[in-house]
C-alpha cells in the first residue's frame, strides 16, 4: 500500500469511526430513554442502566455501520474533490478504479467488522439484555413492589414500602403475614434491601419491630430488632430459564437449528430471513462503498457541481437499503426474496465497477438540467426577480 493509499485509508477510515460513534450515540440515546424505568420505578442503579441499554450497541452498528461508510466515503471524496486531489492523481496516470482501491480496503475492514458483530457480538449482547432485563422484571421485589401501594403478593400477605431509593434501598417496609392461621404476623422497619443467593430471595429488613399475634393469647409478642430476614424466595424469579428469541442466536444456531426447537418448529421463515440478513449483512458495505464512489469518485473540477453526484448516491444507497428491508420481511414468506436480495446487492455492485472502470462520469441528462433551470427562471419571474443568465 503507498503512501497516497495509506493517506486515503486512514482518513476514510477516521471519518467512518466519527460518523459511527456519532449516529450510533444519538440513536443509542433515544433509545436508552426508554429504559429509564429501570431508575426511577425499579430503584435500579446508573450502572445496571448503562448497562443494561448498551448491549443494544452491537445491534445497532450492525444497520448503522454501512451507512457510516457511504458518509466516510463521500466525505473523504468530497475533500479531494475540493483540494483539486483526484484531478491531480488522475492527470499523474491514477485511474478512478485504481484510486478506488484505498477505499476498498477500508471497506474490507469494514465489512469483516459487520460480519463479526452479525455472527457473535450482536446476539451475544441480544441474549445477555434478555436474560438481565429477565432478572428484573420477572422478580417480583423490583416489578410489583411500587413505592405507595399495598402490594397482595399472596393470598393474606401484604407489604407496602413508602419509598424505592437508588442501588435498592427500600425505605419505609410494612409486611402484614397471615399465611399462618394459628398466628399473624405484622412487621415495620425503617429500611430493607433485597438479598438474593444460592439459599433463595431475601427481604432484609432493618430497625424494626416484629408483632406477633398467636391464637389462644390474649397479648401479642412485639420483638425490636436490628436486622430481621424475611423469606421471599417463592415470589421470585431469577430468569434463568430464558427463551431465546431469533435474534438472540448465533450464526451457527441459525444454519443448524435444533430440530426440536420449538420456536424453529413454530417460525421456519423468521429463522430464513435472519440467516440470511445476517449473510447479507457484511455485503452492504461494499455496496454502499461501489454506489458512492461510482457517483463521487470521477475526476471533476471546481467549478463543475457535485450536488447532483451527491444526492444520487444517497437516493440510490436509499434505495438500495429500502428494497433490502422489503426482501428481508418478504423472506419470511417466500425463499425467493432472499434470491431477489442477493441479485440487487450483486447488481449494484457490478454496475458500480463497470461505472469506475469505464470512467463514466455520472451526470444528470442535459434535458433535465434545461427543465430546472426553466423552472427556476419561471420561479423568479412570478417573484418579480429577473433571471440570471
Amino acid at each position: 500500500m503507498g503512501s497516497i493509499d495509506k493517506y486515503i485509508f486512514r482518513t476514510t477510515l477516521a471519518s467512518f469511526a466519527m460518523v459511527l460513534v456519532s449516529l450510533t450515540g444519538v440513536i443509542w440515546i433515544t433509545q436508552a430513554l426508554r429504559g429509564i424505568d429501570l431508575m426511577t420505578s425499579q430503584g435500579q442503579t446508573i450502572l445496571t442502566f448503562l448497562g443494561i441499554t448498551s448491549l443494544v450497541i452491537p445491534a445497532l452498528v450492525l444497520v448503522i455501520a454501512p451507512i457510516a461508510l457511504m458518509i466516510a466515503v463521500s466525505h473523504t471524496l468530497n475533500k479531494l474533490a475540493t483540494d483539486s486531489e483526484i484531478i491531480v492523481m488522475n492527470a499523474a496516470g491514477f485511474s478512478p478504479f485504481r484510486l478506488f482501491r484505498p477505499f476498498a480496503y477500508a471497506t474490507c475492514v469494514v465489512a469483516l467488522m459487520v460480519a463479526f458483530i452479525a455472527a457473535y457480538l450482536a446476539p451475544d449482547g441480544m441474549r445477555r439484555l434478555a436474560r438481565w432485563d429477565a432478572e428484573i422484571t420477572a422478580d417480583v421485589l423490583t416489578n410489583i413492589l411500587q413505592p405507595g401501594r399495598f402490594a397482595q403478593l399472596d393470598q393474606n400477605l401484604t407489604i407496602r414500602i413508602r419509598e424505592r431509593r437508588p442501588g435498592g434501598l427500600l425505605v419505609g417496609i410494612f409486611v402484614d403475614d397471615r399465611r399462618d392461621p394459628q398466628e399473624r404476623v405484622s412487621i415495620v422497619a425503617d429500611h430493607g434491601t433485597v438479598l438474593k443467593n444460592e439459599g433463595g430471595s431475601f427481604l432484609i429488613l432493618e430497625d424494626g419491630n416484629l408483632e406477633r399475634f398467636e391464637v389462644g393469647k390474649r397479648d401479642p409478642a412485639l420483638v425490636a430488632f436490628g436486622r430481621y430476614a424475611f423469606d421471599m424466595s417463592k415470589f421470585s424469579n431469577r430468569g434463568h430459564n430464558v427463551a431465546l428469541g431469533i435474534r438472540e442466536r448465533y450464526l451457527w444456531e441459525l444454519l443448524w437449528p435444533l430440530p426440536e426447537d420449538p420456536i424453529y418448529q413454530a417460525l421456519p421463515g423468521q429463522f430464513r430471513a435472519e440467516l440470511h440478513d445476517r449473510f447479507m449483512a457484511p455485503i452492504y458495505p461494499f455496496a454502499f462503498a461501489a454506489l458512492t464512489f461510482a457517483f463521487l469518485g470521477a475526476p471533476r473540477t471546481t467549478r463543475q457541481s457535485r450536488n447532483f453526484s451527491i444526492g444520487g448516491s444517497i437516493l440510490a444507497v436509499f434505495a438500495l437499503r429500502t428494497a433490502g428491508f422489503i426482501c428481508s420481511v418478504m423472506t419470511v414468506k417466500s425463499p425467493l426474496a432472499a434470491v431477489i436480495q442477493y441479485l440487487m446487492l450483486a447488481a449494484a455492485i457490478g454496475v458500480s465497477l463497470w461505472i469506475i472502470l469505464d470512467s463514466v462520469v455520472v451526470e444528470p441528462p442535459v434535458a433535465l438540467l434545461e427543465a430546472i433551470s426553466r423552472s427556476n427562471a419561471r420561479l423568479l419571474r412570478f417573484f418579480g426577480r429577473p433571471a440570471t443568465a
